[in-house]
């Protein structure tokens, strides 16, 4: 019984064996034929080149699409056809992502000053100059919108705008608009209306920007309102951006900016005696009730202060106004000391990189001022800038309206506080400001007859 089993197990395992051998040596047979047929492998081939042509083909299309719609955005665009376009994009737009690696360094300039200093005229130094791109007071957005808060409490906000504005990027104006409101367009700018840029070409045909003279904002609004996207591509064209603005009331707040490698910052210093801002401000209270309420928010209120008026003075509502506009000149003033005891000692990030202009200085002599001022922005004075500096600062008026420029007799402007400031006004600024004037040249007076004589000098040498 053992030997037949034995017999059977003997025969059965070389069977199971072979069967299994068969099976192995058929797959092997069909996958020789498989190979052994060109057509099949031809047809897998062929199938793959046709999905991969497809592939490319597509995503050459999408390119073309792209390229074409970005030429069509760069071209110039006649006054006389408002652009139509999608809402702005700002950073989202693809453009933005090669903009850093594409875009070349430039000379960025702040024009760092305070109200009623003459910056207004000064920056039409910059603005007639058909090599400069140049923005008015554009960080006013931040501080209508965010009223009534206080001055010092927005100058991060203030930096962080000029971060944006200096690469050209526009879209920062949109965080300032009004919930639900319009695009910002070239038109909604602040002294949009008396911009060369944008009311010259390509922009707007109202003026040729090469041509040195004053925009009539009339004019200009005629010109229609132009997508940001575009005036961002102007800005990217000029080799100087030049910002001028009020509401950066220190020097130490730009330093991130000034040692942002990518950026090549200068900082323009115009700076002017105290008294005559007082009374400019005096002047022009009703178009700064605003900002000196923002700016006096500001003070020290642990701080003693010379009383306003003298005892038993009647206060009445032009009293009220008045305390506002030189209350403020406690917080510039202190903020202006701080700049110039940076400015006397600069750190690394200011070095070569300041300038401190007065505007007594330049109102005197406007066009060897001019001169200084534009080689510390690498720039070239021509004739027609010289003397349309000259012709400013030599008219026949002695003042005109406020946050009007115009020709006038600018050193008899300069020294108008001396006959139109009370003593007791001219104190309280002095009282202020004493330690910016002893590092400006501005002398102090003793008494009301002094101040009222114009035949003497209360201009020193700076001492920067």
């Amino acid at each position: 019984m053992r030997g037949k089993q034995y017999q059977q197990l003997k025969l059965t395992a070389p069977r199971a064996a072979n069967a299994d051998y068969g099976r192995k040596l058929k797959t092997y047979q069909n996958n020789t034929k498989i190979i052994a047929q060109p057509g099949i492998v031809m047809k897998v081939l062929r199938r793959k080149r046709i999905i991969l042509f497809i592939a490319y083909f597509l995503l050459l299309v999408l390119t073309m699409l792209n390229l074409a719609n970005y030429r069509w955005s760069k071209q110039p665009q006649q006054c006389s056809h408002q652009v139509r376009g999608t809402a702005f994009q700002g950073r989202s737009d693809i453009r933005f992502l090669y903009r850093s690696t594409l875009a070349k360094k430039r000379q960025l300039v702040y024009v760092l000053t305070t109200w009623r200093s003459g910056s207004s005229f000064f920056g039409e130094l910059f603005n007639q100059n058909p090599d400069v791109f140049f923005l008015y007071e554009p960080m006013w957005h931040i501080w209508q919108k965010l009223y009534p808060g206080d001055a010092v409490s927005l100058q991060g906000a203030a930096r962080d705008m000029l971060s944006s504005l200096y690469r050209c990027d526009l879209s920062v104006f949109q965080l300032y608009n009004s919930p639900g409101g319009k695009n910002f367009t070239s038109l909604g700018l602040f002294g949009a209306t008396l911009n060369k840029v944008i009311c010259s070409y390509p922009l707007c045909s109202a003026y040729r920007k090469e041509l040195v003279g004053m925009v009539d904002d009339k004019v200009c609004k005629k010109c229609p309102p132009q997508g940001l996207r575009l005036l961002e591509e102007e800005c990217l064209k000029y080799n100087t951006v030049v910002i001028k603005g009020v509401r950066v009331l220190d020097v130490n707040v730009l330093a991130p900016l000034m040692e942002d490698p990518s950026l090549d910052l200068k900082v323009i210093h115009l700076v002017r005696d105290p008294r005559a801002v007082a009374n400019s401000r005096i002047k022009s209270r009703h178009g700064l009730i605003r900002e000196n309420l923002q700016v006096v928010r500001s003070r020290d209120p642990k701080l003693r202060r010379i009383p306003f008026v003298d005892a038993g003075h009647k206060i009445s509502k032009k009293d009220g106004a008045d305390y506002h506009s030189i209350g403020a000149m406690e917080v510039i003033c202190d903020r202006t000391y701080r700049t110039l005891r940076t400015a006397l000692n600069p750190p690394g990030w200011l070095k070569g990189k300041y300038l401190a202009v007065r505007y007594e200085d330049l109102v005197e002599n406007p066009v060897r001022i001019l001169r200084h001022v534009y080689r510390f922005a690498n720039l070239s004075a021509n004739h027609d800038i010289e003397a349309f500096a000259l012709n400013m600062t030599n008219g026949t008026n002695s003042s005109s309206k406020p946050f009007i420029v115009s020709a006038r007799n600018a050193t008899q402007a300069a020294s108008a506080w001396r006959t139109l400031l009370s003593m007791q006004q001219i104190r309280q600024v002095e009282d202020y400001c004493h330690q910016a004037m002893a590092l400006l040249g501005y002398e102090r007076v003793r008494t009301a007859a002094e101040a009222k004589d114009l035949s003497k000098s209360l201009l020193a040498a700076s001492k920067l």
